[in-house]
């Protein structure tokens, strides 16, 4: 699915763009040792980790997108560096569980 897909279903904010991104899995984590081991390429982090180094393991893992979950505001330094790194972040209102149930519920083919 696309980032503008991805921020319809979770009813989300596109803070920083990637309009080249495409997210075949998503991936639920809060620690991002996690992450690191467990997310694959082209996939979008649900998380409220909301700082630069959520940006510096998604750029080692492939992430194509974060979706700041809760409102949480995005600092300056970690937009600028998602910008540079070509990652998207989104901002949801939505909790961690909720917006992985959104996209669970979406079918196979746009997951």
């Amino acid at each position: 699915m696309t980032i503008r897909e991805l921020s319809e279903k979770l009813n989300a904010a596109i803070i920083v763009d990637n309009p080249k991104g495409l997210v075949n899995s998503v991936y639920t984590s809060d620690l991002l040792s996690d992450v690191m081991g467990h997310c694959g390429g082209e996939s979008a982090l649900i998380t409220i980790q909301n700082h630069l180094n959520t940006i510096a393991v998604c750029t080692l893992a492939g992430i194509e997108a974060i979706v700041i979950c809760h409102n949480r505001p995005v600092p300056d330094d970690m937009k600028a560096a998602a910008a540079r790194e070509g990652i998207a972040i989104l901002t949801t209102p939505l909790s961690q569980f909720a917006a992985s149930v959104a996209v669970g519920e979406l079918p196979a083919s746009a997951r």
